[in-house]
C-alpha cells in the first residue's frame, strides 16, 4: 500500500473530524498519490510542547480528496484513528523507520526499505478496523465506507449485514 509518512509539529490538522488539510498543513503533499498516511511527531520544541514528539499521532487509510486550498486538497479516510499525545513511540513500534526519519531529518517519506515497509504495514494494521473520518461519515462515500466497516465487523460476528 503506497503510504505517506510525514513528520508533524503541532495538533489541529487533521482536525477533530478527521480532515487532513484544514489548516493547510503539508500543502501540496496532500495531493500526492497515496493510499494511506501516518502522521508522526517531530523532535523539536513545538512537537514536544504539544506532547506529540516522536509518537505515532494518527493513521488514515483509503483517502478521499476534495477541493481545499490552492496548495492542496482536503483529505478524509475510509479508516481513521487519531492518537495525538497518547500515541505509541515510533521507535518502539518501528525502530528502522524511526531511525530513517529522525536520524536523517526526513520530513516526508514514501519509499521504504523492506524492513521499514514491514513496520509501516504493522502500523497501518492498527487502523484497519477503525471507522471512517467523522467528516466522511456524513457523506455518501462515508456511509459506503462505514457500511464496509460494519459489514466486516458483522461478518466476524456471523450476522448478516444490513447495508
Amino acid at each position: 500500500m503506497r503510504t505517506l509518512v510525514y513528520k508533524r509539529t503541532h495538533n489541529g490538522d487533521p482536525d477533530e473530524r478527521g480532515t487532513f488539510g484544514v489548516n493547510d498543513c503539508m500543502g501540496s503533499v496532500r495531493g500526492w498519490e497515496f493510499e494511506a498516511v501516518i502522521g508522526v511527531g517531530g523532535t523539536g520544541d513545538e512537537p514536544r510542547e504539544h506532547g506529540i514528539a516522536e509518537k505515532i499521532n494518527w493513521i488514515g487509510i483509503g483517502p478521499h480528496k476534495t477541493p481545499g486550498s490552492p496548495r492542496g486538497p482536503l483529505v478524509t479516510f475510509d479508516h481513521y484513528v487519531y492518537f495525538g499525545e497518547t500515541g505509541p513511540a515510533l521507535a518502539d513500534q518501528a525502530p528502522n523507520l524511526a531511525r530513517h526519519i529522525y536520524d536523517m531529518n526526513v520530513r516526508t517519506l514514501m519509499n521504504f526499505t523492506p524492513a521499514e515497509q514491514g513496520e509501516v504495514d504493522a502500523i497501518l494494521a492498527l487502523a484497519h478496523d477503525e471507522p471512517p473520518s467523522p467528516a466522511l461519515s456524513n457523506s455518501a462515500a462515508g456511509a459506503e465506507a462505514q457500511c464496509r466497516v460494519s459489514a466486516t465487523t458483522v461478518r466476524r460476528k456471523r450476522e448478516p449485514c444490513s447495508c
